[in-house]
């Protein structure tokens, strides 16, 4: 997540905004992007109510004035779509780690590989859960940036209570889906897949070379 915000961070004052980077949100210091309800409040609530079964929290949002980016509706997307950038780059990060721990003849290997492999679910889910169209999430930022105006500012009025129906998608579950949430399967889980496709893809020439 400090990654995330910090790309989020970089991205607005590339086009034209410092006020993150003002406020020295464009840090990788992880106290700097800490929000007591979303980063502390609610994994912990999460936690204990679902036996940690089910875990879901954030990082203080980067502030960002659009108005102050060079083209601010256009620019608004790229500004948003850093922080799940910055994810997927970490996802392949954490897959070249796994790859070379695989490779390796390493005795202590397992409990890295595993991390691993954490590494890489986590950036992913936390890629595709922030392009869901829905604001305040990321991909709520993007659909605004495409729409038309008239749409798009009807789109914004629902921000006050997008945090709310995400939360009520992460925690609905519909006997179509079994066990998982609707978002889960409907959303995450495709976006998971591919992303996690075009990550083999791109490893696929180191893979043929340790072969």
């Amino acid at each position: 997540m400090t990654l995330h915000e910090a790309a989020h961070a970089y991205a607005a004052k590339y086009f034209g905004d410092s006020t993150a980077y003002m406020l020295g949100r464009m840090s990788l210091n992880p106290v700097k992007h800490i929000d007591p309800f979303g980063t502390v409040l609610i994994p912990l609530l999460m936690y204990f109510s679902t036996g940690g079964a089910f875990l879901f929290g954030y990082a203080k949002p980067v502030p960002v004035n659009f108005g102050q980016l060079r083209k601010p509706k256009r620019d608004m997307a790229w500004v948003a779509l850093a922080g799940p950038a910055a994810n997927l780059v970490m996802a392949l990060g954490w897959m070249l780690l796994w790859i070379g721990l695989a490779a390796s003849g390493s005795e202590a290997k397992d409990f890295f590989v595993m991390m691993a492999q954490a590494g890489i679910r986590i950036n992913l889910v936390l890629f595709a859960l922030n392009l869901f169209p829905l604001p305040p999430l990321d991909g709520g930022r993007i659909l605004f940036s495409l729409l038309p105006h008239t749409y798009a500012f009807k789109l914004a009025k629902i921000e006050p209570y997008g945090f709310f129906i995400v939360l009520a998608l992460l925690l609905i579950k519909l006997p179509q889906f079994g066990d998982q949430p609707t978002l889960y399967v409907v959303w995450i889980t495709p976006l998971m897949h591919i992303a996690s496709t075009v990550l083999q893809w791109i490893v696929t020439p180191l893979l043929m070379l340790l072969r």
